[in-house]
């Protein structure tokens, strides 16, 4: 993304300051609140406090997330049907502990109101805290300037804290700051329905609360899930100001510290507040106010310069194995560093949790759980931070007697997993594009896969990835069906095409499913003991082998393509020439039920087969296929940029793999959506590294290994990543004509480049050559109006 292609309005940023490691947005434009609020989110993938202004007025969505934290609603329907979920879940703000207001001479701190002569709020990706820096003048006249930094600590898991300097200007002021803890903050409408929102306006009631000196924590209870919440804060202050008055004040939904003091020109009074976090269900209301209280006790011995130290520390680790050097573009390095910084925070202290679709960065989605986690983030997680993969995967491990008890509802096999969730229940009201899209269960399979091979977790695979395996390939075998020739079939289901539903035999569903009856079958055969105890028969074993052997796989020969689904090419064309560009996102103008019946293509679905089983397919196939649904697909979901990047850089179109990559890279930092005020997309910002990685670099890992097929767009001197592989750490640098590895850390590494095998040992280094990418057919055309911004 060149610095032009920003746009400035995104975060009200001068377009010529990009800066590669990190984010500034200055001046005050209360219509730009909530992307800036979404972009400078502070999260540890526990805790996430969107970049709310500190007095937290005004504000576009006040947000202070626990991961898991929710609450339960009615689901209402027009017309009920059998296994319709009863109850929806949605992410509830928790007490909101990163409030602090401003009085100066008894002028409220607003930045709506007196003369603000400068602000700016800097996020810093190498030491995780964010800088805002504000000069305001009073309506009587005083002027002050107040600076903050904030963390949510990479280290602690249950910590957040704010440092906060108040410095008065030429005259004296008196000044007044009321730190707080504010529970109940309103959210935005989730359903029209005021069923709905009754149920989650207010979604906490009151369990308790406790003082000591200046320490207060306000402990509650969601009304329905029973979730209980502690959040605790305390103070330190100091400066060159007396204090005049320090005093705390509790009720049941806001715990207020007020700090009084009279500031003589050019002099300064600093507040540090600690902030500790709790939630749990089952556990008492004094011992969940005992874990948050205790939580501040620690944060307040490392003292906020060691909270500081020990989040650079975490961020210079992270970025030794993560960092992506990118020469020759500085808005497309700046935004693949904030890709990864996001993507990072979402899940560094999951702890028994997943990585929602907005992470912890505001309310989009209800804060739900999909298929992004296991088909998006967990593949780059894979070699950058496995140890949050293999926890994001225990979750759905520990969430696998829902999935058997939503499989029986549907009168199934095995275990169905949620199309959309929060506690592992599904939460969906729109079967078709949820129940029906069976395939978020072989993603979860190939995350399994693809974490044990990378990582060698033996006894993951053991203690519950085999688990996982076998109850996914179970419902396979019970959701299929056998044609009189002896083909199996899957009939009735959705893939990742949203406007394309209830079709057989979809090729990215079927490829993906006999990959995990496969991994079902080997899985069995490895770890008998843990089949045995599952019931695991041979006679089953068997039926997992021929499905998998037998699985349709559909094939256009007049066109030379493969269809979507089974006669997909044959339904009418979407017509595109008709359509305006204001009409897009078509689902927002057009019924499903015209939609459905067309050939027009929400998000990359068989180009994302092309990806994720590319073994199945020639590359003459692939390039056929993707120039077919290029003239199709109009990208109106944020998953479908990243995927036709890499197959754009696949078949040779490099110019065309770079414009999508800095859409994707793009869609937070520019907006390109318009809906980054609802949170971030964190899916589509670890594709960014998948486009990187897997597009440029050309890596794929499948049963054979790792392979990379190195392309450099011309625009691009240089790209380099490093990948972290069974403990050992590869460096990729890839240049015009040459691609250098490097084992950074390590005893061995093997690998292919192209298709010349490569065994690395400590320290070693090799270069070899890169030919020329083999560019097949002309440049693929798009539906008018929806190519990617020319650079």
């Amino acid at each position: 993304m060149t610095p032009e292609s920003i746009d400035p309005a995104a975060l009200g940023t001068d377009a010529s300051d990009v800066s590669p490691w990190s984010i500034r947005a200055e001046g005050f434009d209360e219509s730009l609140l909530g992307r800036r609020e979404s972009v400078f989110t502070l999260s540890n993938g526990h805790v996430g406090w969107r970049g709310n202004l500190d007095e937290g007025e005004p504000s576009a969505e006040p947000g202070s997330f626990l991961n898991g934290v929710h609450e339960l609603h009615p689901m209402p329907y027009a017309e009920p049907g059998y296994g319709y979920p009863a109850r929806g879940q949605a992410v509830v703000n928790v007490t909101d502990g990163k409030v602090i207001r401003l009085f100066v001479d008894d002028d409220p701190f607003d930045m709506r109101r007196g003369r603000l002569h400068h602000h700016e709020q800097r996020l810093d990706m190498r030491d995780g805290v964010l800088r805002r820096r504000s000069r305001w003048t009073s309506p009587s006249g005083s002027t002050v300037t107040v600076e903050s930094e904030r963390l949510v600590s990479l280290t602690h898991r249950a910590v957040a804290a704010i440092r906060y300097t108040v410095t008065a200007d030429e005259h004296p002021v008196a000044i007044a700051v009321q730190s707080e803890l504010v529970a109940n903050e309103p959210l935005p409408s989730v359903h029209p329905d005021p069923r709905v929102q009754d149920a989650l306006d207010p979604a906490f009631a009151a369990a308790g609360q406790h003082t000591r000196g200046d320490s207060a924590t306000l402990v509650h209870r969601t009304r329905e899930s029973g979730i209980h919440v502690a959040v605790c804060m305390d103070h330190e202050t100091s400066g060159d100001a007396t204090v005049l008055e320090l005093r705390t004040d509790v009720s049941d939904d806001l715990a207020r510290t007020t700090i009084r003091s009279q500031l003589p020109p050019g002099a300064r009074l600093t507040i540090v507040k600690y902030v500790g976090h709790e939630e749990a269900s089952g556990v008492s209301v004094p011992g969940l106010r005992d874990r948050a209280e205790e939580a501040v006790n620690d944060a307040r011995r490392t003292g906020w310069d060691g909270l500081a130290a020990q989040q650079r520390a975490t961020l210079d680790g992270f970025w030794h194995r993560a960092d992506v050097v990118v020469d020759g573009d500085d808005g497309l390095q700046q935004a693949i560093r904030f890709a990864l910084y996001q993507v990072f925070q979402s899940a560094a202290r999951l702890e028994g949790r997943s990585v929602p679709s907005k992470g912890l960065t505001g309310t989009g989605y209800a804060g739900h759980t999909f298929w992004d986690s296991e088909a998006f983030v967990l593949p780059a997680f894979t070699y950058l931070e496995p140890a949050a993969v293999r926890t994001a995967l225990q979750w759905r491990h520990d969430t696998l007697p829902q999935a058997r008890e939503r499989a029986r509802e549907l009168h199934l096999e095995g275990a169905a997993f949620p199309w959309r969730t929060i506690d592992g229940r599904e939460s969906s009201g729109y079967w078709p594009a949820g129940t029906a899209a069976f395939h978020n269960n072989a993603a979860i399979a190939a995350a399994v896969c693809r974490y044990v091979r990378a990582t060698g977790d033996v006894d993951f695979e053991r203690d519950a990835g085999a688990e996982i395996l076998i109850e996914t390939s179970r419902l396979w075998a019970s959701l299929g069906r056998w044609d009189a020739d002896g083909g199996f079939h899957i009939d009735g289901v959705t893939g990742p095409d949203e406007y394309s539903a209830l079709a057989d035999d979809n090729v990215y569903t079927n490829l993906s499913a006999r990959e995990n009856l496969a991994a079902g079958v080997a899985v069995a055969r490895r770890h008998p003991d843990v089949a045995r105890r599952l019931g695991v028969t041979e006679a089953e074993i068997e039926v997992w082998s021929a499905a998998a052997e037998a699985m349709a796989i559909g094939y256009d020969a007049e066109l030379g393509v493969h269809p979507q689904s089974a006669g997909f090419t044959r339904h009418a064309r979407w017509d595109f020439d008709a359509t305006r560009p204001d009409q897009y996102p078509l689902q927002e103008h057009f019924p499903y039920v015209d939609l459905y019946r067309k050939q027009v293509v929400k998000q990359a679905d068989l180009v994302l087969a092309l990806y994720t089983s590319c073994d199945a397919f020639t590359l003459e196939e692939k390039a056929r296929d993707f120039a077919y649904y290029e003239s199709l697909t109009v990208r109106d979901s944020s998953l479908s940029a990243c995927v036709q990047s890499i197959i754009a850089a696949e078949v040779g179109h490099l110019d065309l793999a770079l414009d999508y990559l800095d859409e994707a890279s793009g869609i937070d930092l520019a907006d390109t959506q318009g809906d980054t005020a609802d949170g971030l997309h964190i899916a589509s910002l670890a594709g960014t590294w998948s486009a990187i990685v897997a597009g440029l670099g050309g890596m794929r890992e499948t049963d054979r290994g790792l392979r990379f097929a190195p392309r450099l767009p011309a625009p691009l001197r240089r790209v380099c990543f490093r990948l972290t592989l069974r403990k050992a750490l590869l460096e990729v640098d890839v240049a015009a004509n040459r691609s250098r590895y490097t084992l950074i850390e390590g005893e061995r590494c093997a690998f292919r480049h192209f298709d010349e095998e490569i065994v690395l040992v400590a320290g070693e280094s090799v270069t070899r050559s890169t030919p020329a990418p083999r560019v097949l057919g002309p440049k693929p055309q798009q539906p008018p109006s929806r190519e990617p911004k020319p650079r």
